[in-house]
């Protein structure tokens, strides 16, 4: 894939050097020039300092052939420009911008952009372990991302099925691993919940 990133961060400069050495055309833009010696000696990929919002650095950073276009710089602003310009005038069909603020979410769910934010896994995470649970795993689908962990089954949920319960965190129980490792779907399984069992939360981490 041709893939351009814009922000070359320690977020930015570590997905350039990783998606290069997995094989994608990578061109990364920063209007630091400096940002570059973030990235790994061995990068073979394309870099230009410039404004990323201007058109004319978006072109000369090869935007017109590109996959896909990444958005991280540390300007949630920046990133939805970035993102609204690759897709509505370049006609990128694959975009993903990165926001630091949670509220600022459905200004990018308007736009129907897909982002990431790192805020809200990284709460998402902590509660994760403080509960005592597996660490939280994140898929996106579509502009939200959805968080899944593993969670004892509490004293109070033993004996019940599994779609009967209700987390205080308004989380979904999506499914029952077994002790024996067998695991079911939480809405079509008639075994009562034991305390050796664990339950599948799902949640959204926007």
């Amino acid at each position: 894939m041709n893939i351009l990133i814009v922000g070359c961060g320690k977020v930015g400069s570590t997905l350039a050097s990783v998606l290069g050495g997995m094989g994608h055309d990578v061109s990364i833009i920063d209007r630091d020039e400096k940002k570059f010696e973030l990235l790994d000696p061995s990068f073979t990929g394309y870099t230009l300092s410039g404004v990323p919002i201007d058109q004319d650095v978006l072109r000369r950073a090869g935007i017109e052939g590109c996959d896909a276009v990444i958005a991280v710089t540390e300007n949630d602003n920046v990133n939805i420009m970035v993102c609204e310009l690759a897709r509505e005038v370049f006609h990128v069909n694959t975009v993903l911008a990165r926001i630091y603020d949670s509220r600022r979410r459905d200004i990018f769910a308007h736009f129907s952009l897909e982002t990431v934010c790192p805020t809200n896994l990284t709460v998402d995470a902590v509660c994760a372990a403080l509960d005592g649970a597996a660490l939280a795993k994140h898929v996106v689908f579509g502009n939200t991302t959805f968080s899944f962990r593993l969670s004892p089954v509490g004293r109070a949920w033993v004996g019940r099925l599994p779609r009967q319960i209700k987390t205080e965190d308004g989380s979904m129980v999506f499914g029952v691993l077994h002790p024996d490792g067998q695991a079911e779907l939480a809405h079509t399984c008639e075994t009562l919940l034991t305390s050796s069992d664990k339950l599948l939360l799902a949640r959204s981490a926007d």
